[in-house]
C-alpha cells in the first residue's frame, strides 16, 4: 500500500490549500492509498539557522515540530506540497517547512526523499496563471535538487473566498485524479 503525505502551508484550516489537499488525498485513499494530513498552521516550526547539525550527523539544533515530520516524509512514497501564493511565493509556513529540508541535501539522508514522488497544489486569487509561475519554479528547482519527482501540478486561479475551491467541480475532480494517480505510481 502506497503511503501519501499532504502538506497543508496554508494558516486557513478549512481554506482553498486545505480543501483542495483533502480532496487529492481522498482520491489517493479511493485508490488504495494510506494517506495523511498534516497543516503546518498547527505546528512551530522554526526557521533553518544554516548550523549543519544535521550534516554532522548531530541532532537538529532547532527542537520543534519539523523533528517528527522527517520520519513522516521518509516514510511517504509520495508528498504533496500546497500552499496559496502570497505575493507571488510560497507562504511563510511552506518556506520554513521547506528551508528545513536542508536536512536531505545532506548527502547521508538524501536516499530518505531521493525518487520520491511529489505534486504541488497552489491556489490563487488572481486568474493569470503567470501569478502562480514563482512557486512553481520554486518547487521544480528545489525538489529537482533534491532528486525528487514532481508527477503533478495543480494550480487554482481566481479564488478569493475561504474553501470556495470546493465548489469548482473541474478542479476538485483534477485533485481526485491527480491523488489517484499518485496512488497509483510504483
Amino acid at each position: 500500500m502506497r503511503s501519501i503525505l499532504g502538506i497543508v502551508g496554508s494558516p486557513r484550516k478549512g481554506g482553498n490549500t486545505d480543501v483542495l489537499v483533502s480532496a487529492l488525498l481522498a482520491g489517493a485513499e479511493e485508490a488504495g492509498a494510506a494517506c495523511k494530513r498534516v497543516l503546518l498552521g498547527e505546528l512551530t516550526i522554526e526557521e533553518c539557522i544554516g548550523c549543519h547539525a544535521c550534516w554532522a550527523r548531530r541532532p537538529c539544533s532547532r527542537n520543534d515540530d519539523m523533528i517528527a515530520l522527517y520520519d513522516q516524509i521518509v516514510a511517504a512514497d509520495a508528498i504533496v506540497f500546497g500552499t496559496p501564493v502570497y505575493w507571488y511565493a510560497p507562504t511563510a509556513l511552506m518556506k520554513a517547512f521547506i528551508d528545513r529540508f536542508v536536512f536531505f541535501n545532506c548527502p547521508d539522508n538524501r536516499p530518505g526523499v531521493r525518487g520520491k514522488s511529489a505534486a504541488i497544489v497552489v491556489p490563487f486569487e488572481e486568474t493569470d496563471y503567470d501569478t502562480s509561475a514563482p512557486v512553481v519554479r520554486f518547487f521544480e528547482r528545489a525538489l529537482a535538487h533534491l532528486e525528487m519527482n514532481l508527477a503533478a501540478r495543480l494550480l487554482v486561479p481566481g479564488v478569493t473566498r475561504r474553501g470556495e475551491a470546493g465548489d469548482l467541480p473541474d478542479a476538485m475532480a483534477e485533485a481526485r485524479r491527480i491523488g489517484q494517480e499518485l496512488a497509483g505510481h510504483g
